[in-house]
C-alpha cells in the first residue's frame, strides 16, 4: 500500500519550549490512525503540522493527496455573521471551482475547441475521486447525523451554540469529502446518536482518516493505528491492530520491564559474589608434591595471576552494570488505604439542600463509606460546583454539608504551581519527612523521571502537572477521594491504570465525568444534575 503521509525527523518548538524532537513516522492509504497522548504533549501541534497549518523548525512533512485535504481545527472560530449555508459553501468551494471549471470547459468543446481535452480529464478524475456528484447528498447526510438537520442554512452563525457551532465545521468538513482527513478532538460537543453516526462514517469512508482524540471508545471503534505523542520525550511512537493493541503493546513493555529489572539484579547479584568467592580462592593452601618448592611456587603464581585476572573481569563487568543501572519497574497505582481502625463507619458525606447561586441547583445527597457515585449533566449543570463544595473549596449559599474523615480532591484543571516551585518540592509541600524519602516514593510511581523532579511546576504541560496532582493524590490517606473530570490531561494508559486503581479503592468515591468507557463500566449508583432539578438514579 503506498505511503500517503510522512513526518520526517521534525523538530518544533514554541517560544524556546520544545514540543516534538526529531520525530518519523509514516502512514499509508486509507489508514485510520489516532493520535493520542496527554494534554500539552504536541497532539495538536503534529496535526497542525500534517494539515500545513503549521511548518516544522527542522525536517519534512508530505502530504501526497490529489483529492485534498480536510482539517477541522479543535478551536477555530468561525465568522459570526456568516449563515450555515456560507460555512458549507467555503467547505466545498474547491470542489465548486472544479465543477464550474469543467461546465466551462464542456461548453468550449460542445463550440468545437477541443484544447481542454486533457484538462478536463485530468478535473473529471478530481471530481469523480473527492466524490464531487454525491457532495449535496453529503452535506445533507452529515448535517442529519450530527444532529443539525433541522437547523436553517439562513441561520447566521452568531446565534448558534458553541457545541452547534463545532458539530456545523464537522458537518461541512465532512461533506468536502477530502482524500485526507484531519481531525482534532472530533468528539467533542457530540452526543450520542451523533458519536456513533461519526464512527460508522468513519470507518466507511474511503480515504485516509487521522484524528487526535481522548476518547478511548471512539479509537477503539474507529482507529487501526495508533500514534502516541511522548510528553516527556517529545517523540513519537506507533501502535499496531488498534486500541487493543495499544494497550497489549504497553503491557508487554511492562512486562519487559520487570524482567530486565530482575536479570539486571541477578547479573549484578552473580557478579558480586563470583568476585567475592573468586577473591577467597587461594592457590598455596595445597600440598607440595616431590618437595619441589620452586615448581610449587611457579604454579601458585599462575594461579594467583589467572585468579586475580578473573577478579578484575568480574569488577568491571560489575562496574559497566552499575553504571547503567536497569530502573526497576514502576508500581501500579494504588491509592493509600486509611488504617482499618481509623476508618469512617457509616456516611462520609451528607449534604441537605446544597446550592450556588447561579452555579448549582439545591441538592441532596448521602454518601455512605465504600460507597460509589458518578455524577452526569450537561455543561452548566453545576457538576464542577458540586464536587467544590463537597470538597469544601466553595461554600454553599444554601443547605448544610457533613463531612467525615479524610477528603481528596483531583480538580478538572491541575493547579499552575507556585513560582519557583520544583516538581519534587510541590510534591512534598505539607509533607514531613526528610527530601530524599519524598524523592524515592514519587520516583516509585513512575510518573516521572528522576531529570524531572527539579522542573519547575510552571514549565510544565497541563499533563504533567495533573499526573503530579495524581502523584500526591494516591499517596495520601484518604476516606473519600472526589474526582472532577479525571481522565481529562492523562494518556489513555495512563486512564487504564487510574480505573484499575479506584477498582480496588475501598473508600467512598464520587466522580464527574464524560468519558463514556469510564461511564459505560461504572458499577455504583449516579447522579444526574439539569439546570433545572438534579434527579438521584440507583446503581
Amino acid at each position: 500500500m503506498p505511503t500517503q503521509i510522512t513526518v520526517r525527523s521534525v523538530t518544533k518548538s514554541f517560544d524556546d519550549r520544545l514540543v516534538l524532537d526529531a520525530v518519523s513516522c509514516s502512514l499509508p492509504s486509507d489508514e485510520r490512525a489516532g493520535i493520542i497522548g496527554e494534554n500539552g504533549s504536541g497532539k495538536s501541534t503534529l496535526l497542525r503540522l500534517l494539515a500545513g497549518c503549521e511548518q516544522p523548525d527542522q525536517g519534512t512533512v508530505v502530504v501526497q493527496a490529489d483529492g485534498g485535504v480536510g482539517y477541522l481545527a479543535q478551536d477555530e472560530q468561525l465568522p459570526p455573521h456568516s449563515t450555515v449555508q456560507d460555512v458549507i459553501d467555503r467547505a466545498l468551494g474547491d470542489l465548486r471551482a472544479v465543477e464550474a471549471r469543467m461546465h466551462h470547459l464542456e461548453a468550449a468543446m460542445a463550440d468545437g475547441d477541443e484544447s481542454g481535452v486533457a484538462e478536463y480529464g485530468d478535473l473529471m478524475t478530481v471530481f469523480e475521486l473527492r466524490g464531487g456528484y454525491e457532495a449535496d447528498a453529503r452535506v445533507e447526510r452529515a448535517l442529519y447525523g450530527l444532529g443539525l438537520g433541522m437547523l436553517e442554512r439562513s441561520r447566521t452563525v452568531g446565534g448558534l451554540s458553541g457545541g452547534e457551532q463545532v458539530r456545523l465545521r464537522l458537518a461541512a468538513v465532512l461533506a468536502a469529502g477530502p482524500e485526507v482527513l484531519l481531525l482534532d478532538e472530533p468528539t467533542n460537543h457530540l452526543d450520542e446518536d451523533a458519536l456513533n453516526w461519526l464512527e460508522d462514517h468513519l470507518r466507511t469512508r474511503r480515504g485516509t482518516t487521522v484524528a487526535v482524540s481522548h476518547d478511548r471508545m471512539f479509537l477503539e471503534r474507529v482507529a487501526t493505528t495508533l500514534l502516541e505523542v511522548d510528553a516527556d520525550t517529545h517523540g513519537v511512537l506507533r501502535y499496531g491492530n488498534g486500541y487493543a493493541g495499544y494497550l497489549a503493546e504497553k503491557a508487554a513493555a511492562r512486562e519487559r520491564g520487570v524482567q530486565a529489572y530482575a536479570q539486571w539484579q541477578t547479573d549484578v547479584a552473580g557478579l558480586r559474589e563470583a568476585a567475592a568467592t573468586t577473591a577467597r580462592r587461594v592457590a598455596p593452601g595445597r600440598a607440595m608434591k616431590d618437595g619441589n618448592k620452586m615448581a610449587y611456587d611457579r604454579a601458585a603464581g599462575r594461579v594467583q595471576q589467572s585468579l586475580a585476572s578473573r577478579v578484575r573481569q568480574a569488577e568491571e563487568r560489575l562496574r559497566r552494570l552499575l553504571a547503567e543501572p536497569v530502573p526497576p519497574p514502576p508500581e501500579p497505582l494504588r491509592f493509600t488505604p486509611v488504617l482499618r481502625a481509623a476508618r469512617v463507619q457509616g456516611s462520609a458525606l451528607d449534604a441537605s439542600g446544597i446550592g450556588v447561586t447561579g452555579r448549582l441547583g439545591r441538592t441532596d445527597l448521602r454518601i455512605a463509606a465504600g460507597e460509589r457515585l458518578l455524577v452526569t449533566g450537561p455543561n452548566g449543570a453545576g457538576k464542577t460546583s458540586l464536587l467544590r463544595v463537597l470538597a469544601g473549596e466553595l461554600e454553599p449559599d444554601t443547605g448544610s454539608l457533613t463531612r467525615r474523615g479524610r477528603v481528596g480532591y483531583l480538580p478538572q484543571e491541575p493547579p499552575p504551581g507556585r513560582p519557583g516551585e520544583t516538581l519534587l518540592g510541590a510534591f512534598a509541600r505539607g509533607r514531613s519527612g526528610p527530601a530524599a524519602e519524598h524523592r524515592e516514593h514519587l520516583l516509585r510511581l513512575g510518573l516521572f523521571t528522576a531529570e524531572q523532579l527539579t522542573v519547575p511546576v510552571r514549565g510544565l504541560s497541563s499533563g504533567q502537572r495533573q499526573r503530579l496532582a495524581l502523584a500526591r493524590l494516591v499517596t495520601q490517606p484518604s476516606d473519600v477521594l472526589l474526582l472532577d473530570e479525571p481522565t481529562n490531561h492523562l494518556s489513555p494508559a495512563l486512564v487504564e491504570e487510574l480505573e484499575t486503581a479506584l477498582a480496588g479503592y475501598d473508600g467512598a468515591l464520587v466522580i464527574v465525568s464524560h468519558d463514556r468507557r469510564l461511564r459505560q463500566r461504572w458499577q455504583g449508583a449516579q447522579l444526574a444534575l439539569s439546570a433545572a432539578a438534579p434527579q438521584a438514579v440507583g446503581a
